[in-house]
């Protein structure tokens, strides 16, 4: 099983650029990539472009891929790339085969339920459907997205045969940060993945507890910040196009922030 990186190179909202993104990226040194199955959002065969584009410098075991299970209510409804009409399980099952031909590989490091399902029974089919692709060999990991209920992982954790092992959420202040999400996370051996995490917080940017630490360092408040979520067992995504902002995203692995320093962002992060 490919191990999941420390960060993971997010493909949403690039459209046409999505291969040319992705294959900087992985040149940049990048060994994770999210994506979905879901053509509003992403081009996942775009993501399969930029990776085959690249297979003089990385190989399909040195790369961790996730992508994503997108319900119909969040697809566009002329370009849903499954039967809207076959039942729950057999849309995974399209689904799934879809981002395997998209991303041309025969198994992904993880497959994420984009959003839960206001159904329980419906909730449950397609986590069924997930665990039996485990089952299979083609998915090595399952997870949930835009879970933002304690209530609702807590149930899908209780329920399930195969347990979620990553939740990926927005990392911003509207929800407390999903401490107690991560507080449960932390406790079931879940791996908390956030996303928007510089976008929805230039407040936390520009703080000057993050900017003096950056100085200090000689870094940028995005490397502080990427470096304190790695320090909390977050795995944070980046999308970035600028292929500085790469270089400098991958560079968070090469120093450790202190106690203090640590205790003094996360405080932050309880405002």
């Amino acid at each position: 099983m490919t191990a999941m990186p420390p960060m993971l190179y997010g493909t949403a909202w690039k459209k046409e650029a999505t291969a040319d993104c992705v294959e900087r990226a992985l040149r940049a040194g990048f060994r994770g990539i999210d994506t979905a199955c879901q053509p509003k959002h992403y081009d996942e065969a775009g993501v399969g472009a930029g990776i085959a584009a690249c297979a003089d410098v990385v190989t399909r075991a040195q790369l961790y891929l996730q992508t994503k299970f997108t319900p119909l209510d969040g697809q566009d409804s002329a370009r849903i790339p499954y039967d809207s009409r076959a039942p729950l399980a057999e849309q995974v099952e399209q689904s799934f085969a879809a981002s395997l031909r998209n991303l041309g590989t025969d198994h992904l490091d993880a497959l994420v339920l984009h959003s839960p399902l206001r159904d329980a029974t419906q909730m449950a089919a397609v986590w069924q459907a997930m665990e039996r692709l485990v089952d299979a060999g083609g998915v090595r990991r399952i997870g949930i997205s835009n879970c933002y209920s304690l209530g609702v992982l807590e149930r899908l954790h209780g329920n399930a045969r195969i347990k979620p092992s990553i939740v990926q959420n927005r990392f911003h202040a509207e929800t407390n940060y999903d401490a107690t999400v991560r507080a449960f996370c932390c406790a079931h051996g879940i791996v908390y993945q956030s996303f928007w995490t510089l976008t929805a917080n230039p407040h936390l940017l520009a703080h000057r507890t993050l900017r003096s630490i950056a100085t200090r360092y000689g870094r940028t408040p995005a490397q502080i910040l990427f470096r304190a979520l790695n320090h909390e067992g977050i795995v944070p995504l980046t999308g970035t196009r600028s292929d500085a902002h790469m270089r400098e995203d991958l560079a968070i692995s090469d120093f450790e922030l202190g106690a203090e320093e640590r205790a003094g962002i996360k405080s932050l992060l309880r405002a």
